[in-house]
């Protein structure tokens, strides 16, 4: 039987018919291991957008937290710079007092030269104060009793006033009489 041309055809329409079948099964499979992979990387893909949405709240709550801090930060470090500068101030009139600091120290070193001197001197003063002391002791002594007789002198005064007044009344009386 000789080759029917349409029976070649046939098969060859049924063999390309297989293979589009099967390229289609096989096409069908790679799209479902695609679409798989593709809805997991979707999902991972969601994971990573919560998790991001979330870090970048939390940078934006920190990034706040740390504006605020740098403005505090800056207050106080123009506080600090007017503090500075007082206490710079401070310094320099202290050091302008340091440059009379060896003049003092020449004037305590003349002075530690003397201090036995003067120790002696004042050894010799002691002595003659402590005189000077019971010599005051005395006259304080004779300035009370100076001050007893003068009180006694006011009370016999007193009282001879009163005589003299208890005199001059009867002769008050005559006096209207007498030329």
């Amino acid at each position: 039987m000789a080759d029917d041309p349409r029976r070649v055809l046939v098969e060859v329409v049924a063999r390309l018919g297989r293979e589009t079948q099967l390229h289609l099964d096989e096409r069908h499979r790679h799209f479902w291991i695609t679409n798989v992979v593709t809805i997991v990387i979707s999902l991972l893909l969601v994971v990573l957008a919560v998790f991001n949405v979330y870090y970048v709240k939390v940078l934006h709550g920190d990034l706040n937290g740390i504006v605020y801090n740098m403005g505090s930060m800056h207050t106080n470090l123009r506080q600090i710079t007017g503090d500075m500068t007082e206490i710079a101030g401070h310094v320099q009139i202290i050091g302008n007092s340091i440059q009379y600091m060896d003049s003092i120290n020449t004037h305590t070193a003349g002075i530690s030269r003397h201090l036995p001197e003067i120790a002696a001197s004042m050894a010799g003063m002691v002595v003659e104060v402590d005189a000077i002391s019971q010599d005051m002791e005395l006259m304080k002594q004779g300035m009370l009793n100076i001050e007893q007789r003068t009180g006694h002198m006011t009370g016999n005064v007193s009282i001879m006033r009163e005589n003299v007044r208890q005199m001059s009344r009867p002769m008050g009386v005559m006096n209207p009489f007498l030329p």
